[in-house]
């Protein structure tokens, strides 16, 4: 009678499943490289900044500062997230940004109270993300020149309507939303309403039939379009979404401000690009993080916060973000090169 013979040491008879790994090992197994890096990032930017000025940078009422700043750019990013994951461009959305502002802090809107200056805001946005949609989906027209020509037009028209001056803000409470007594267990009402936004654009991207077929027009519209997927809708909703994303970033900003300006969202296209790119979403389509733009709306105000506080020049500010985006292209570059 033979006795059973063991496997040899080191045999791969049996190879552990997730589920028999240990939490820890469980959740490093399924954490995403990309993420941890720019988590990474971030602690290292926040150590820096805790070393050139630690009395300024980790004061509560800066880390809020921080946080509320980035609220902003951070509800635009979110939506043009969506509009490059699906292979598409916004470069509109700072302009949107500004106009959907100035719209809304108009005498005869204000005349309306709080309801109407949001209504207005987010009506303005939806609007011009509408045209973009319209002449992206159904006129044929490039991204970049559609939206370019929306970038310009909208700037005028928030200039024409401003004169160049401020419009400044009579409505009380719009005014406390921007005041200390107004936050919620030490945090600012902007950066609850970013959150709100981030957790909502996650789900729908990574959870719902809108979030696929937004990855797979991106990745290949005509694979999309022989699927049975209205390629031409799909983008329309796209614009419209990252334009409703403008109206509420502009109503975050009159709070922020008091304010409505032509000169508000200024560079908030490149801005919201860049944290898009560095956070994984891939500028040719296809893959899309709203995790890791959220991440890179974070480092970019971080980076801004301490050059500012460590009295830097702007210039320099740019030149930083410059390096950062390319670095990122180039990682994004090599790691499609190699997946190949």
């Amino acid at each position: 009678m033979t006795q059973p013979v063991s496997p040899p040491r080191g045999s791969t008879d049996k190879v552990p499943q997730m589920s028999e790994l240990p939490p820890w090992r469980t959740l490093v197994a399924r954490a995403d490289v990309r993420t941890l890096s720019l988590l990474g990032v971030l602690v290292a930017l926040i150590v820096i900044g805790g070393i050139t000025k630690p009395d300024e940078f980790l004061d509560t009422r800066n880390l809020q500062l921080v946080l509320t700043q980035a609220s902003v750019i951070g509800v635009v990013t979110v939506g043009m997230t969506f509009v490059i994951t699906s292979g598409g461009i916004d470069l509109s959305v700072g302009a949107i940004v500004a106009l959907s502002s100035v719209w809304a802090t108009t005498v005869a809107t204000q005349e309306y109270g709080f309801a109407g200056i949001l209504f207005t805001a987010v009506l303005v946005g939806v609007g011009c993300g509408l045209v973009n949609g319209l002449l992206i989906a159904y006129g044929g027209m490039v991204p970049f020149i559609a939206t370019l020509a929306m970038l310009a037009s909208a700037r005028g028209l928030a200039l024409q309507i401003t004169d160049g001056k401020t419009q400044i803000v009579t409505i009380d409470g719009i005014l406390k939303l921007g005041e200390r007594d107004s936050y919620i267990l030490g945090i600012p009402p902007l950066v609850l309403v970013f959150a709100v936004v981030t957790i909502i654009g996650w789900l729908i991207l990574n959870r719902t039939t809108f979030g696929r077929r937004t990855v797979a027009v991106g990745g290949n519209a005509e694979a999309a379009r022989l699927a049975g997927i209205d390629v031409r809708r799909q983008r329309l909703y796209l614009y419209l979404l990252s334009g409703l994303c403008c109206g509420i970033a502009a109503f975050l900003l009159i709070i922020l401000s008091g304010s409505g300006q032509n000169t508000n969202g200024n560079l908030y296209e490149l801005d919201a690009i860049a944290a898009a790119i560095i956070g994984g979403t891939l500028l040719s389509g296809g893959r899309g993080t709203i995790t890791g733009s959220v991440l890179g709306v974070l480092i970019f105000t971080t980076i801004t916060n301490i050059f500012a506080l460590n009295n830097l020049q702007s210039d320099v500010q740019q030149i930083a973000k410059g390096a950062i985006i390319v670095a990122a292209v180039l990682v994004q570059r090599r790691t499609a090169a190699s997946s190949t």
